[in-house]
């Protein structure tokens, strides 16, 4: 299954100390898939240089682009189904990449259950913990 990471997903788990770490540590054991694009990544790089500083977001986002379970996704198309206009990056990327949800905290994505299509699911921390338990 391929997920794309929200960018609040991964401030609320890089730090080590941070309950959701896990989800770092999973992902840099290529426990699971995501998908990413130029777009995701230019966010993931302001916010988390931000929040933990540029060499900290600079090597995190080195190793990110170097696993092979992170697919990086030219976007063709623009779906704009979101009002948040910094939220459509990640609709685009999970469509264009085949990703079957989107992890996030943000309520701007609870929108994604009223379209018919494209079809892409939201999944908040809670929920993507319990599917990953299950693995």
């Amino acid at each position: 299954m391929l997920f794309v990471l929200d960018t609040n997903i991964l401030v609320a788990s890089l730090s080590l100390t941070s309950k959701h770490h896990w989800i770092i540590k999973a992902l840099m054991d290529e426990r699971f898939d995501i998908c990413i694009s130029h777009d995701i990544v230019l966010e993931y790089e302001e916010i988390l240089t931000r929040k933990y500083g540029p060499v900290i977001a600079t090597n995190f986002l080195k190793a990110l682009q170097e696993l092979p379970n992170v697919y990086n996704v030219e976007v063709y198309f623009r779906w704009n189904l979101l009002t948040d206009e910094d939220d459509n990056k990640f609709v685009d990327t999970a469509v264009a990449g085949g990703a079957s949800y989107i992890v996030s905290e943000d309520r701007h994505f609870r929108r994604l259950a009223e379209a018919d299509f494209p079809k892409v699911e939201l999944m908040n921390l809670e929920d993507f913990s319990v599917w990953f338990d299950q693995l």
